[in-house]
């Protein structure tokens, strides 16, 4: 009675976590390798800077960029971009009506950006779809080689006649300020954008985007603001290594899952009653001999589930695992094999196979640091299985027989 209180209790916490972990389709890199994407890019860049109007402060920018969707969700880049950095402004000679001057630099930038697919965040994945609008943002670092102040120049006019003799005035001499301190910068800022994304086929794409940074000003000295705005708009094209490739970890029947918690939830509730049934019954017996009963406990099959495309071990998990162990140390001339499975819906053959592989190993290891003497397991993958157990979730397991 006791074992099948146990193993309701146990069927029912692995029914739960499984439905809790699973309540929509999701989607993954099924390796390391897959979804891996290189971009090339040109366009404009804009200064926003109070010394300059924006129409004057317009060069050619280009970017090339390196990054990986983990799913099709969420993924992430590194970008190398540049050109220069230009405007035309009178500063710092505003205050004596100083002649416009263009003030340029050339540098070189890098982005590295946590990116986020919002239609496939509020629309579902959908394998082939045309458009996608991508959010980025991360910190960025421009190099340049820029001013860091200037070498001042003044000039004395001829003077005015005042009543107590001649006022002379100093003012800055264009002519012979000088910008000085000319060195290496690394100037660190942060940026955002939208990028627009137009699919051909699972292996190109087309590329327009947007992105605002926050920066050091490129121009140094030239610029009256230590921090300048920046805009890219650029276009461009993204090749994706090997294709688009998200593995679907399908898609949970909640109503199926609903009556396996509550056939198990009435089961165990019935084995609670006629444990207590018997309790009674044994209270009200009159004892004839006296008779000492060693309770010793049987091996027997136990089930340590897991979530789609993971073989880590849930505390649920580690529950049964520790009752089992329990019980191998009590026998301990007895072999056990460790049989991992996974389910046939989800993912292709060879990740599965590996995935079983994976989780019998992890069990093998918890039931080791457990005690268990490791000449009596036997480590065996079974791959993707057709429904073993009636439902795809329910084979996602390990089975210690």
């Amino acid at each position: 009675m006791k074992s099948k209180l146990v193993i309701l209790s146990l069927l029912l916490a692995g029914t739960a976590a499984s439905a809790s972990a699973q309540d929509k389709e999701k989607f993954y890199s099924e390796s390391w390798k897959d979804n891996i994407f290189i971009s090339v890019g040109a366009g404009v860049q804009g200064t926003t800077n109070p010394d300059s109007k924006f129409g004057k402060n317009l060069t050619p920018l280009i970017n090339v960029s390196v990054g990986k969707f983990i799913n099709p969700i969420w993924g992430f880049r590194g970008q190398v971009y540049g050109w220069k950095s230009k405007m035309t402004t009178d500063y710092p000679f505003a205050a004596i009506n100083g002649p416009e001057v263009k003030r340029e630099e050339n540098y070189v930038g890098v982005n590295l950006d946590g990116m986020m697919n919002l239609t496939n965040l509020f629309c579902g994945y959908k394998p082939g779809r045309v458009f996608e609008l991508n959010f980025f943002v991360g910190p960025s670092m421009n190099i340049v080689k820029n001013y860091g102040g200037w070498s001042l120049g003044y000039k004395t006019d001829d003077g005015v006649k005042v009543e107590n003799g001649v006022k002379y005035t100093t003012t800055i001499d264009p002519s012979s300020t000088k910008p000085a301190n000319h060195d290496l910068r690394c100037l660190v800022g942060a940026s955002l954008g939208l990028g627009a994304k137009f699919n051909v086929n699972e292996y190109l794409a087309i590329d327009l985007e947007a992105r605002g940074q926050v920066t050091p000003s490129i121009l140094g000295a030239y610029s009256s603001g230590k921090t300048d705005g920046y805009i890219h708009l650029t276009a461009g094209v993204t090749y994706t290594f090997g294709g688009k490739k998200f593995v679907s970890g399908g898609k949970v029947d909640q109503n199926a899952i609903n009556d396996e918690l509550n056939k198990y939830r009435d089961e165990l509730a019935q084995a609670q009653t006629d444990l207590a049934d018997a309790k009674n019954a044994l209270a009200n017996v009159k004892p004839v001999t006296k008779e000492v009963v060693k309770e010793i406990e049987v091996a027997g099959p136990r089930a340590i589930f897991f979530k789609i495309g993971s073989a880590k071990i849930d505390d649920y998990g580690m529950v049964n695992i520790q009752l089992a162990a329990k019980i191998l140390k009590a026998n301990p001339d007895k072999k056990y094999k460790v049989a991992g499975y996974c389910d046939e819906a989800t993912g292709s053959a060879k990740w599965n196979q590996k995935l079983s592989e994976m989780r019998a190993q992890a069990v093998y290891d918890a039931l080791v640091k457990e005690g268990v003497n490791k000449d009596q397991l036997e480590l065996i993958g079974f791959g993707g299985t057709a429904n073993m157990f009636g439902k795809n979730f329910l084979n996602r397991v390990v089975i210690l027989e």
